[in-house]
């Protein structure tokens, strides 16, 4: 079972979603790629504020040059399968192989240049601002995912 699940539910049922917020960007913390509004779990608002703050502070704008999503309700890539078939007889088993980003707790940035499996490109002052803010880069996960940063629960 997903601890996202255990923490969080079923993030397909209304009760779940709408819990769901529309974070309004501070004026001071938008980067270019950033949407304005970000839809995500209010849990996940102050660690993605804190990262925008570390990534401004450390002038390291620059290197978000594509916001690739965070609300996305789906299975985790490669196990869409698995997902279905475990779904109709056992779903909260299913629910281990649903994205964080169906939580609306992660969210995805630079994906043409940090593609899932492959070696990440992002400099070490940027994942260290990812750490920093207290996420978990997908990077360390072991089929490489660097484009990903979800809270850490």
């Amino acid at each position: 079972m997903s601890k996202f699940y255990k923490k969080y539910g079923d993030p397909t049922k209304n009760e779940f979603i709408k819990t769901l917020k529309i974070w309004d960007v501070p004026t001071e913390l938008e980067i270019g790629a950033i949407p304005k509004r970000v839809y995500c779990h209010p849990d996940f608002i102050a660690p993605m504020e804190r990262f925008f703050t570390i990534v401004k502070d450390r002038n390291l704008s620059d290197q978000i040059i594509t916001w690739n999503g965070c609300y996305e309700p789906r299975p985790i890539r490669g196990y869409e399968e698995k997902f279905k078939a475990l779904v109709k007889i056992d779903p909260i088993g299913a629910m281990k192989y649903l994205s964080v980003h169906s939580w609306a707790c992660a969210f995805d940035f630079n994906a043409a240049w940090n593609r899932l499996g492959r070696e990440p490109t992002l400099s070490k002052e940027m994942i260290q601002a990812i750490r920093d803010a207290g996420l978990v880069w997908g990077g360390d996960f072991k089929r490489k995912d660097g484009m990903h940063c979800e809270l850490k629960i």
